[in-house]
């Protein structure tokens, strides 16, 4: 299990267990420094006990040796010591009490030292006063009963006793304060023997650890990299491929681009020709129209001419009845009509010019009015003539419902042709508005292709990259190994 632990959490076990032996010793240490410190506090509290006993009986001496001195010379100066230890034996015996709280014994030392100092004292008093009043002589017969030295030796021996104890107490705190500090100084250097020795121990073995996982890591790393280094490899170079073959395929949706454009513009010219045959053909075939109806009213006056003519011809006939009447001008009038053929052969249109002749023959008539054989030949003439006009006028009737009959087919032609130009016209912007939606696309396509062309520029750059890492983590790979080495071999 613990071969499945990361390096992390072996070094944090390793830690937390030097914590954990840091805190015992700090706890440990911090047990025996309060010890120590209560120790400490309680020999001062029993220095100051030994102290304030030793101030009583000094007190107490400063009074008697005052009262010799007053006892000796009268002279009252010497009695400030015995003054003094009336206004200060009072405070050290109270601070006593509180100090000796704790301890009923010297609790009872003290009420004995008491009314031994108050014993003291009123002997002190009684002999001043004998000093004051009666003489030196009768104060001396007071101290020479010893009952002040009795005094003092009770109270030395009572104070004697509590500083004993005190003093017992003292040694026995002070050894214990030792013991303390000895159990601290060998807590404490056993928790740092025990603290070195297993870093020490954790050090070893979280190093051979990492140097495991490290040489594993390594291994994979180098693995990895050289894998990374290949892909990285391969990568850029499908990446530049992918470059030029974007490249290619952006220069020829150009190429499309530029075709759809000019495709679109030759549908543009080719639906407005169309547009302008389709007007022209409209205007064609009214044009054929117009040139129909023009040739309807010419064979309706043709069909005229031919009533006329035969209406000439019947007159004609009746004129031949009056030949008998004009005999006598037939040879003049035969001359004339001779002319008149002769004009009428030469004439293109015969109308004109047999208008023409006739006004001639007119003339000729009022001039010769008498010849009938003129008249005659004229009217044979103008028989021939109404025959030949009768024959070329159901000719040219022929020819003109021919002639209708073609334009109705032209005109047709050209109805079929306007609708196929339209059709044409239609496809033309049909395929003009696909161009353009065409063209669209292609812009559209042509605006992707660049993208691609920049991403596959990134991608080529990022692979790049990719392969400089690649590259780097190897060597990385390859130093890291070198040193795992040189620390394995040192």
């Amino acid at each position: 299990m613990a071969d499945s632990w990361t390096f992390g959490r072996k070094i944090a076990l390793g830690f937390g267990l030097s914590v954990a032996i840091l805190l015992v010793v700090c706890v440990v240490s911090s047990h025996s420094t309060d010890q120590l410190i209560d120790n400490d506090r309680k020999v001062t509290h029993t220095h100051a006990i030994v102290e304030d006993l030793a101030r009583a009986l000094s007190i107490m001496k400063d009074a008697e040796t005052g009262q010799r001195g007053f006892l000796l010379t009268g002279d009252e100066s010497y009695l400030e010591p015995y003054q003094a230890a009336l206004a200060s034996y009072g405070p050290v015996l109270s601070n006593l009490r509180g100090l000796t709280g704790d301890n009923p014994r010297q609790q009872e030392r003290i009420e004995q030292a008491e009314s031994i100092i108050h014993a003291k004292l009123s002997e002190l008093k009684r002999t001043i006063d004998l000093r004051r009043g009666p003489g030196l002589d009768a104060a001396l017969k007071v101290v020479l009963t010893n009952e002040g030295k009795r005094s003092m030796d009770d109270l030395r021996a009572v104070l004697a006793t509590m500083d004993r104890e005190e003093r017992d107490r003292l040694r026995e705190r002070s050894e214990s304060a030792e013991a303390s500090a000895s159990a601290a100084k060998t807590t404490i250097w056993l928790g740092a023997l025990l603290g070195v020795a297993f870093v020490s121990l954790a050090g070893i073995a979280i190093a051979r650890s990492l140097h495991q996982q490290l040489g594993r890591a390594i291994a994979s790393m180098r693995s990895s990299s050289t894998e990374l280094q290949a892909a990285a490899t391969q990568q850029a170079s499908g990446s530049r491929e992918q470059s030029s073959a974007t490249s290619e395929v952006s220069t020829t949706i150009r190429e499309l681009l530029a075709t759809s454009k000019q495709i679109a513009e030759s549908a543009q010219r080719v639906a407005r020709i169309a547009e302008e045959t389709a007007g022209g053909a409209r205007a064609g075939s009214q044009a054929v129209q117009q040139a129909q109806e023009g040739i309807a009213t010419i064979k309706r006056q043709v069909d005229v001419i031919v009533g006329h003519m035969l209406e000439l011809g019947r007159k004609s006939q009746q004129a031949g009845g009056i030949l008998e009447i004009i005999n006598e001008l037939s040879e003049q009038t035969n001359i004339l009509s001779i002319n008149a053929t002769i004009e009428a052969a030469g004439a293109g249109e015969a109308g004109r010019r047999f208008a023409v002749v006739a006004d001639e023959i007119r003339k000729l008539a009022d001039r010769v009015a008498g010849s009938t054989k003129e008249i005659r030949g004229v009217i044979e003439d103008i028989r021939a003539a109404v025959n030949t006009t009768v024959m070329a006028t159901e000719s040219g009737t022929k020819a003109v419902d021919v002639g209708a009959r073609q334009f109705k087919d032209v005109t047709s032609a050209f109805q079929q042709i306007a609708g196929l130009v339209g059709t044409t016209s239609d496809a033309a912007r049909e395929i003009e508005l696909s161009t353009k939606q065409q063209t669209t696309a292609v812009e559209q396509v042509n605006v992707a292709i660049s993208n691609v062309a920049q991403a596959t520029k990134e991608t080529e750059a990022s692979s790049n990259q990719t392969l400089q890492t690649a590259t780097q983590l190897a060597r990385l790979s390859r130093e890291l190994s070198q040193i795992i080495q040189a620390r394995a071999d040192v």
